[in-house]
């Protein structure tokens, strides 16, 4: 009974035994069911995102190369115009200028795409290697001055015979210099550094810059393609492929780069190439006679250069007389700069500056009759100067129109609320600048008009002055009549007494009136003595002057003729027998 009971016990067991192993079996195989089934749909889908990535790089190749056409029969075109229209120089140069660098963003996207399909090749060949570098640094220190960089290039040694891609080598030392161009802060510093290693087969360079530094957590994307960094935090522009690419050039030339950065301080990056022609395999290697390099490709042509000084007196062909009013443009796309300056000069005498903080120092000194500013600038912005100017009781007279890229209602918002006059959006029409410039200038001058015409009127009251022009022609006219027989009081004693600057004082009074600081005393002198003329008939002309500060009778008959029209003896003995 005791084994009949254990033997079917001992079957139990069994039969529990091989239904769990068959359990397990089925769990397994569908296990390996279900891995497969999401291995498989990872493999699709990676398979499927590669060739949409391939897809989509024959795409952006075959938009670069036809775009890369127009661009090089538009060149022609220009060149073409140069020789038979050469008075137009400037503005060819401006064409080519921004045709390299259309050319130059088209082949950074066209190199990209060789790289993700695999096509980048490697051709090195032998030459001095540390002259190519320094001579490409310098092709492309135009990027640099153009923000007052204090730019330098050491090559230790000077002259070092090896073996590398100079078309790789160009472009990685232009995207890595016009990286820095970008973020490194106006007036500071960028270093160039090339040496070789001990046993001479390997090149550093380094490049550095006193900018910003870059954060931890964008060091961590830094070299991930598309990466935006924070173009629109600095006011400049990019695609996010510069360093992306630059990292694959260096690889594919078996070499490495590295990133040190701190913020606030600048950042440094470091790449280092083979020079050796052991280092690369025989179908990367291109054997020539001749040992010189060719140029650098990416020379970049100094816009400065082409660029006459516009703000300098009597140096550049605009309209420039008393009457035609003086605008200041100011915008940090030097080529968007230049062009307004072009389509304006016709119409205005025009200043230009490329920040706020220019701006101030021409302001200071010029007499501005109006201002035209972008809104997203370095050192110091649109809005920033707008409120700095209104804020100012010497140039919250000024006029200014606003300009920006942004469409949205909070940003006119901001800009009315900063002081701005008027406020316009890019991309804009010449017409409709000048048409706003106009109505400004018009609206002051009736404003001025008016103003002058209720000062001279009897008994004006004081007190029905509203706009600051109003309040300060009525001040310094004051002024002017506390001393109207003191014939010293000139242009420095006003300005002293109004607490200002002689220059301040002018350009103000200039904007407000049109006249300069000694022909509005003169002016006021002038209607004094026709009102004490009118009310006393008898006096002689010689008191006449004498009450008014002209020391000398002669001459005030000769201003007194000018501004009426009669002399005023004439005029006196009209008077009397009028009466």
């Amino acid at each position: 009974m005791a084994i009949s009971q254990k033997l079917s016990i001992f079957a139990h067991e069994s039969s529990t035994v091989k239904m769990d192993n068959s359990i397990l079996f089925s769990l397994l195989i569908a296990t390996v069911v279900v891995i497969s089934v999401l291995v498989g749909r990872h493999l699709y889908l990676r398979n499927m995102r590669v060739r949409r990535s391939l897809q989509m790089s024959a795409i952006f190749t075959n938009i670069t190369h036809e775009l890369l056409t127009p661009l090089t029969v538009i060149s022609a075109s220009v060149d073409k115009l140069r020789e038979e229209e050469p008075e137009y120089g400037h503005d060819y140069d401006m064409m080519q200028l921004n045709i390299q660098r259309m050319v130059r963003l088209l082949q950074q996207i066209l190199e990209t795409s060789k790289s993700e399909a695999g096509e980048l090749k490697l051709l090195v060949a032998q030459g001095d290697v540390m002259k190519y570098v320094h001579e490409t640094a310098i092709c492309i220190e135009p990027l640099l001055t153009r923000k007052q960089m204090k730019f330098t290039v050491s090559c230790q040694p000077e002259s070092m015979m090896g073996w590398i891609d100079t078309d790789k080598l160009d472009k990685i030392i232009y995207n890595l210099l016009s990286n820095a161009a970008k973020y490194a802060k106006e007036g500071g510093e960028v270093a160039l550094r090339a040496k070789t290693n001990a046993t001479y087969d390997k090149i550093l360079i380094e490049i550095s810059d006193t900018g910003e530094g870059i954060s931890p957590e964008t060091m961590k994307q830094l070299f991930k393609r598309f990466q935006d960094g924070k173009y629109r935090q600095h006011h400049t522009i990019g695609t996010g492929l510069g360093l992306s690419l630059t990292r694959d050039l260096v690889y594919l030339h078996h070499g490495n780069i590295k990133c040190k950065s701190e913020v606030g301080v600048g950042t440094t990056f470091s790449v280092t190439l083979p020079i050796n022609k052991e280092a690369f395999s025989p179908d990367e290697i291109f054997e020539r006679p001749s040992t010189e390099f060719t140029l650098p490709k990416h020379v970049i042509q100094d816009i400065h250069a082409i660029t006459p000084d516009v703000n300098a007196e009597g140096e550049y062909d605009q309209v420039d007389d008393d009457s035609t009013s003086k605008i200041l443009i100011v915008e940090d796309n030097l080529e968007l700069l230049m062009l307004m300056q072009q389509l304006l000069k016709s119409y205005y005498r025009v200043y230009i500056a490329q920040n706020g903080v220019e701006a101030m120092k021409i302001i200071k000194k010029k007499a501005i009759d109006l201002i035209i500013s972008d809104v997203m600038m370095p050192e110091m912005d649109g809005y920033e100067l707008t409120r700095t100017l209104k804020g100012d009781p010497n140039y919250d007279h000024l006029p200014i129109i606003l300009l920006t890229a942004k469409t949205q209602e909070e940003d006119e918002q901001e800009a009315l609320e900063a002081g701005a006059d008027e406020f316009l959006t890019k991309p804009f029409r010449l017409k409709d600048l000048k048409l706003r410039i106009d109505n400004i200038i018009e609206n002051r001058k009736r404003l001025l008009a008016e103003t002058i015409q209720r000062s001279d009127e009897e008994g004006v009251d004081a007190a029905k002055s509203a706009s600051p022009e109003e309040i300060f022609l009525e001040r310094v006219q004051a002024l002017v009549m506390s001393h109207l027989d003191d014939d010293l009081y000139d242009r420095n004693q006003l300005a002293a007494d109004l607490g200002t600057s002689a220059s301040t004082l002018y350009n103000k009074l200039r904007t407000i009136t049109g006249m300069n600081v000694s022909t509005y005393i003169r002016d006021v002198r002038l209607k004094e003595a026709y009102k004490m003329a009118v009310q006393n008939p008898k006096i002689r002309v010689s008191d006449l002057a004498y009450s008014v500060g002209f020391h000398d009778p002669r001459y005030f008959a000769t201003c007194f003729r000018k501004q009426f029209g009669i002399q005023p003896k004439e005029f006196l003995d009209s008077l009397l027998s009028k009466s």
